[in-house]
């Protein structure tokens, strides 16, 4: 059995090409971090034995620091003292308090509520649905 000369497939001529140069990456270079040691002396300070030290003549005057102050007291803010501590951590007032828990609550109960509520109605209305369903596919069967 002959087949004939096979099918002539048309063709496209690409152009070649062009050269570009091959790209120089240079290598990468990071800014290591550095720090110049800190050399802090004992608390206890003294010269090593057999040498005397020379104590200066005259003590710098220095001021001293005036205490920390505290901003104003806020009436609505009181202060609780943390055992063991120095700290002293600011508490809103029994008002504020007590209208957050009020207001945590009531939402969380609600949320709850109209979950449960859903719920019951989707497994009430679920198997209505169904029925209902199934009586319309049966009268539209029926009609066809």
């Amino acid at each position: 059995m002959d087949l004939g000369e096979p099918p002539v497939l048309p063709s496209i001529r690409l152009p070649e090409p062009s050269v570009l140069p091959r790209p120089v990456l240079e290598v990468p270079r990071a800014l290591l971090p550095s720090y110049k040691p800190l050399v802090v002396p004992p608390a206890d300070l003294r010269p090593p034995p057999g040498v005397k030290g020379t104590t200066p003549s005259e003590k710098p005057k220095t001021k001293p620091k005036p205490p920390p102050t505290k901003p104003p007291a806020n009436p609505q803010v009181r202060y609780v003292g943390v055992p063991g501590t120095d700290y002293e951590v600011p508490l809103p007032s029994n008002e504020i308090l007590v209208t957050a828990g009020t207001t945590a609550t009531v939402s969380v109960a609600a949320t709850l509520t109209a979950t449960a509520i859903f719920k019951r109605t989707v497994s009430v209305l679920k198997p209505l649905i169904k029925k209902l369903l199934t009586k319309k596919k049966k009268k539209d069967e029926g009609q066809s």
